[in-house]
C-alpha cells in the first residue's frame, strides 16, 4: 500500500517530457535557431521524426491534445499537402547521409486519415527522407478503423500501435463522450493483430468523472482479456480554463485527490499481478516488451510521446503543434492548422515557440529523467546541496534514500517521482505554469 501524502500529491508539477517545459518555451521563436540545428545533425547518428494530425473523427470532451474535428475532406487534404512541403524543407536543410530510424504518428488521431492518405504519406516521407526501414509506430482511435487500413498497416509494416481504449465503462463513456463497447475493441484487436502489429499498447485512464475504483478495475480486466504487450496509465487533468471542450465534464463529478490516488494505486496492483512490469511511472508492459526491456538495460529515455526505447538524440517534430528536440533547441511548430498551412506555404519552417537548452538546462534535463526512467540518480555535489532541505521531506517519509550522492525513490515514493524530479527543476521559480497533478 502507498502511503498518501496529499501535500505533495495536490502540487501541480509537470510530466516532464522535456526539459525545459514548455512553459519555458518563448513566443516568437525565429526559424534560423532551427534550421541551423537541423544543418549541425551529425549523419553518423540516426534520428527519429514524429508526424502530428490534428484531426480526430469525433471529439472527446477529456482530451488536451491539440486537435479538431476532421470535417471538410478538403481540410484534410491541405493539411496533408503542407506537411508533405515541411517534410521537403526539413529533409532539405538536413546533412547528406542523415537517416531516420523511426517514424511516429500521432495526434489527434492518425485514422482520422483515409487508409490512402496515410499510405500517400508515409511514402512521402521515406522517400525525402533517407528511412530505408524505419520503425513505424502509430496512435489509433478503435473507432475509425476497417480493413483499408488492416491493408495500410500490413502493407508498411508497422510494428507499434497504441488503441485509445481509456475506459469501458459506459457510463464514464458517456461522461467524456467517447463511445466505444467491448466488443469493438476486440475488433480493433484482432485488425492490428492480423496486420502484423507486434507491441500493441492501450491507453488507460483514472480520476474520470463519475469513474469509480471498481469501474477501473472491471476495465483493466476487460482489456487483460485482450492481452495487449503494454499499458499506459495515465491520470485525467481537468484543466477547462485552458482547455474549453472539458467545460462539458461536471467538476463535481471527478474523484476527489485520494480517490485518484488509490486508482492508480490499484491499476498498478492488477498490472503487476498480470505479470506486467513497470516502465517509469505510468507505463506497464509484459517483460518480453521491447519497452520493458529497455527500462531493465538501464536504456529507457523519456520524450513529448512518453517514456521511450528511442535512443535517438535528435526528434524532429513535423505538423501543427509538433516540437523538434535536440541537445541544445527545443522548437515548437505553430499550433493553429490554418496559421501553420500558410507559413509553410511561404516556402518557411513553421516554428513559432521554443527554449534554447544550455549546458545546465542539458545537465538538469539528464538527471530528471533519470529519476523518472530508473528511480534513481547520481547528483553532482552543487545540486546535491541545493536539493538537500525539500528532500528531506521525502527521506523522512519512507520515499526514498540516500546513499552519498546517489538518490533512489523507495517502492513506497514510485507514486512521488514527478513531486521528486521537481526538485532539480531550475525554472520553476521563475513562474509554476499550469499542470496536472502529481497522481
Amino acid at each position: 500500500m502507498w502511503p498518501y501524502f496529499p501535500d505533495l500529491l495536490d502540487r501541480a508539477v509537470p510530466r516532464y517530457t522535456s526539459y525545459p517545459t514548455a512553459a519555458e518555451f518563448a513566443e516568437g521563436m525565429a526559424e534560423e535557431p532551427y534550421l541551423r540545428q537541423l544543418a549541425a545533425v551529425d549523419p553518423r547518428q540516426p534520428v527519429s521524426l514524429y508526424v502530428h494530425i490534428p484531426y480526430c473523427r469525433e471529439i472527446c470532451w477529456y482530451c488536451g491534445c491539440n486537435t479538431g474535428a476532421a470535417g471538410r475532406a478538403g481540410r484534410l487534404q491541405a493539411y496533408l499537402d503542407a506537411l508533405c512541403a515541411e517534410a521537403d524543407l526539413v529533409s532539405a536543410a538536413l546533412p547528406p547521409g542523415v537517416e531516420v530510424a523511426r517514424i511516429s504518428f500521432g495526434g489527434g488521431s492518425p485514422n482520422a486519415l483515409s487508409a490512402l492518405q496515410f499510405i500517400r504519406l508515409a511514402d512521402h516521407l521515406m522517400t525525402r527522407f533517407r528511412a530505408f526501414s524505419p520503425l513505424f509506430s502509430l496512435e489509433l482511435d478503435p473507432r475509425g478503423l476497417d480493413s483499408a487500413w488492416e491493408h495500410a498497416i500490413a502493407g508498411l509494416g508497422i510494428a507499434r500501435a497504441s488503441l485509445g481504449v481509456q475506459t469501458l465503462a459506459p457510463h464514464v463513456q458517456s461522461a467524456i463522450g467517447r463511445h466505444q463497447p467491448l466488443e469493438m475493441i476486440e475488433s480493433a484487436v484482432e485488425l492490428l493483430r492480423r496486420a502484423g502489429v507486434g507491441s500493441l499498447g492501450f491507453d488507460l485512464m483514472y480520476g474520470l468523472p463519475h469513474q469509480s475504483g471498481a469501474d477501473l478495475a472491471d476495465t483493466i480486466d476487460m482489456a487483460l482479456t485482450l492481452q495487449p504487450d503494454r499499458f499506459s496509465v495515465f491520470g485525467y487533468a481537468h484543466l477547462p480554463a485552458a482547455i474549453p471542450r472539458q467545460r462539458r465534464i461536471q467538476g463535481d463529478a471527478l474523484p476527489r485527490s485520494r480517490e485518484r490516488f488509490e486508482q492508480a494505486m490499484l491499476a498498478d496492483r492488477l498490472l503487476l499481478e498480470a505479470g506486467y512490469v513497470r516502465v517509469g511511472f505510468d507505463h506497464y508492459a509484459k517483460p518480453d516488451d521491447p519497452l520493458a526491456r529497455a527500462a531493465g538495460a538501464g536504456g529507457l529515455r523519456r520524450n513529448f510521446q512518453g517514456f521511450t526505447d528511442d535512443d535517438c538524440d535528435v526528434l524532429i517534430g513535423l505538423g501543427a503543434s509538433a516540437i523538434s528536440s535536440f541537445p541544445d533547441l527545443l522548437a515548437q511548430n505553430e499550433k493553429n492548422a490554418g496559421r501553420y498551412r500558410m507559413l509553410v506555404s511561404d516556402g518557411r519552417a513553421p516554428i513559432r515557440r521554443g527554449v534554447l537548452r544550455g549546458p545546465e538546462d542539458q545537465r538538469r534535463g539528464r538527471l530528471i529523467e533519470r529519476i523518472l526512467c530508473d528511480g534513481t540518480v547520481s547528483l553532482p555535489a552543487d545540486l546535491n546541496a541545493v536539493i538537500g532541505p525539500p528532500l528531506g521531506v521525502f527521506l523522512t517519509r519512507g520515499l526514498a534514500t540516500r546513499e552519498g550522492d546517489t538518490i533512489a525513490l523507495t517502492e513506497n515514493g514510485r507514486p512521488y517521482a514527478r513531486a521528486l524530479a521537481y526538485l532539480l527543476d531550475g525554472h520553476r521559480a521563475e513562474g509554476e505554469g499550469a499542470f496536472s497533478k502529481a497522481v
